[in-house]
């Protein structure tokens, strides 16, 4: 854990959030600022910074990431007509907490984002 980490904090039970599922590997809350109806952030329990810290022994992980997703978004209501899964790295890829977290987001039409 990274002692300034937000989302550290969150999974550690050490700040508050709106946290809909959590088990061993990941902790699943509502974004503060949503973007969509349904705005769930997935955070691994133990600090990796970004998709390029990780390691090879990281692949389940997100893998399980993504089926947490795909469960969440069948709890939401929102699976039937469906949702996108984001996952930003560094500055120029958005990452603004730099904690890998998958963004589950759903609940309207989504624009396309190449325009």
């Amino acid at each position: 854990m990274t002692t300034s980490c937000m989302f550290c904090k969150i999974a550690n039970h050490e700040s508050k959030a709106d946290v809909v599922y959590r088990d061993d590997e990941v902790t699943a809350f509502r974004d503060i600022h949503p973007v969509a109806p349904t705005h769930i952030l997935i955070v691994p329990n133990r600090h990796i910074e970004s998709i390029n810290e990780m390691k090879p022994e990281d692949q389940p992980l997100v893998g399980h990431m993504v089926f947490t997703a795909k469960q969440l978004a069948a709890q939401e209501g929102i699976n039937e007509e469906g949702y996108r899964l984001i996952m930003n790295t560094g500055p120029h890829g958005g990452q603004t907490v730099f904690h890998m977290h998958l963004h589950l987001i759903g609940g309207q039409r989504m624009k396309h984002p190449m325009g």
